[in-house]
């Protein structure tokens, strides 16, 4: 024989040994090899499943008198002698002895074979019939439910183009199904979000399930507007392991998709309404903020900051965060800071401010961290409290920077522990950032890692600070994450004229 161009994979290129499967092994397929007088030339091993008798008893014995009863034997000779002398291929159902006694009902399929001598030969093909009429009642079922499901189903082969998929899926995607077949997903559907080609390669190379995730795009039937699927995958493997390709199941949540989308403009309609607006320029002080929502989630937070003008030309610095999201975090943020303001007013310490948050906090029955910094730029101080917050970073003008040691205190919320005020000398050009925790925590990396991030990028006090709140953003933010940041950074400015160093 010539080179035939085997692939990689061919047992005779590698030597390896096909494994059992496949829908020949369910079920149990037989082959029977007769001669032209009917005697059995050959038999598979199925064969001995399906009949019960070995190679070694079967071989050379005329097939009629093994297994079949008198009372049918002259018409199956009459069948066999007809598709001998015309050709004729046969197919029907005949009961059949096996070697313990009983009588089954089995499917035949008979041709007549011809080897290079002219000789003719019968093969017999057998399955019983129990089982094939059980094969054919599930693959009726499955495709029943396939065609008929609401939940969009696609199949892709291993080179992850599609094979098939069912009407809802045609559907879904407003293409006809044959314009599926033979091309990759973003052939079918260009302005489809690009993980669900990259969960498919995923769940292909791995075989582990991806379930439920949720994919936003757009459709040839109506390119103008976003659509939303909630996607699962599944590698598809036959009976002996052989990857065969990916299933996809989709259910179109387009409609729950726009009403979220709508409820969360409301709510951060809600929320940058609360939010300050650009504070006034404050003695000795140079400020600068972001707010970043969530990116993978439909809902805001309770993140909040800011820039309170107090007496004697000092500034109250203000960062918060309510648990929780959605409109009703948004809205017990706009209480606390509309609260906080207040009390602003009394120029309480910033712990003894806490205080009287913290019962506040407790009415709206919710739970917030939070922290209040008040400048004294004729002191030269800042004096710091926490509730249950993450400590603010001071970065020196000559470069140096620290996380303030403060302590922690708990979070805003009827707790009823005390707060503490600390004290903070701050020379002129020093920065204080104060931020909440959606800057800093992830799921992967301890938070003393992230801590240590946050110090590493802020590696240039005469930064401006609208640079600086970007480049952090920009290092610390990544797309996907699962909380809103709010972000507040502090420089201070020359001592007003006449005012003592108070720490000389």
């Amino acid at each position: 024989m010539g080179a035939t161009g085997a692939s990689p994979d061919d047992p005779a290129r590698t030597g390896a040994v096909p494994a059992p499967g496949g829908l020949l092994d369910a079920l149990n397929v037989a082959a029977v090899l007769l001669d032209d007088e009917g005697r059995i030339d050959l038999w598979s091993p199925q064969a001995e499943k399906l009949f019960g008798y070995s190679a070694e008893e079967a071989l050379g014995r005329f097939a009629g008198h093994l297994l079949i009863d008198e009372v049918h034997l002259d018409e199956v000779l009459a069948l066999f002698a007809k598709v001998m002398d015309e050709g004729e291929s046969w197919a029907g159902v005949f009961p059949v002895r096996h070697k313990n006694g009983s009588t089954r009902l089995v499917e035949f399929r008979n041709m007549r074979l011809q080897d290079d001598q002219s000789d003719y030969y019968a093969l017999g093909l057998a399955a019983d019939q129990a089982i094939l009429r059980n094969v054919e009642r599930n693959l009726a079922l499955s495709a029943q439910l396939v065609s008929q499901s609401p939940i969009g189903l696609g199949v892709l082969d291993t080179d992850l183009r599609y094979i098939s998929v069912n009407p809802a899926e045609e559907r879904m995607n407003g293409v006809p199904a044959a314009e599926h077949v033979g091309r990759h997903v973003h052939e079918v559907l260009p302005y489809l979000d690009p993980r669900f080609a990259a969960a498919t390669s995923e769940v292909l190379a791995t075989g582990v399930p991806i379930v439920d995730q949720y994919v936003v795009g757009r459709t040839p039937a109506d390119p103008d507007h976003d659509h939303a699927w909630s996607i699962s995958y599944y590698r598809l493997e036959s009976p002996n392991g052989k990857v065969l390709g990916v299933a996809t199941s989709s259910v179109d949540v387009t409609d729950r998709h726009r009403a979220i989308e709508e409820q969360r403009r409301t709510a951060l309609t809600l929320q940058r309404s609360l939010l300050p607006h650009p504070p006034a320029r404050r003695p000795g002080l140079e400020v600068a903020y972001r707010y970043r929502p969530a990116q993978a989630t439909m809902e805001i937070g309770g993140d909040w900051f800011d820039v309170i003008p107090l007496r004697a030309g000092k500034t109250a610095l203000v960062v918060g965060d309510v648990m929780g999201s959605g409109v009703v975090a948004a809205a017990a943020m706009g209480q606390l800071r509309t609260a906080t303001r207040t009390l602003a007013d009394l120029d309480l310490p910033p712990g003894r401010l806490l205080h009287h948050l913290d019962h506040i906090t407790d009415d709206l029955d919710t739970i917030a961290t939070c922290v209040y910094a008040v400048y004294d730029p004729d002191a030269s101080q800042c004096h710091v409290s926490l509730a249950g917050h993450l400590p603010p970073v001071l970065l020196h003008a000559d470069g140096t920077r620290e996380l303030l040691d403060l302590p922690t205190g708990a979070p805003l919320g009827g707790i009823g522990v005390a707060f503490h005020t600390t004290r903070v000398d701050v020379g002129a050009g020093d920065q204080l950032v104060l931020y909440t925790d959606g800057l800093v925590e992830t799921r992967d990396q301890p938070i003393d890692t992230r801590l240590d991030t946050l110090l590493d990028v802020l590696d240039d006090p005469g930064r401006s600070l609208e640079d600086t709140c970007d480049l952090l953003l920009r290092n610390l933010r990544h797309a996907g994450d699962h909380d809103d940041v709010a972000l507040l950074v502090a420089r201070t400015g020359p001592r007003p004229t006449g005012t003592p160093d108070p720490h000389t």
